[in-house]
């Protein structure tokens, strides 16, 4: 037992390797971006240009759940717009 009686007083687990896992999360969020507006063009009877415009977005580190604070859930938002090509 890591409190003792004070439960107010609970251990704090930080994820400190995020520079580490940065690259290969925009490379995923990336390919998903460009997957889903492949489809979308396709379903419009276009094709997908170049990109116009990408922001890296937000990564945000929080808690699987109450129950595991010790594993961690990082994500990654993304933002791409792509031109369309008829």
């Amino acid at each position: 037992m890591l409190t003792g009686d004070d439960y107010r007083a609970q251990t704090e687990y930080l994820f400190t390797r995020l520079n580490e896992v940065k690259p290969d999360m925009i490379e995923e969020a990336t390919r998903q971006a460009r997957e889903v507006a492949e489809k979308f063009a396709a379903d419009s009877n276009g094709r997908l240009g170049k990109i116009k415009k990408a922001y890296q977005g937000q990564f945000s580190i929080s808690n699987r759940d109450q129950n595991t604070p010790h594993i961690k859930k990082l994500r990654v938002v993304t933002t791409v717009e792509y031109y369309l090509v008829d």
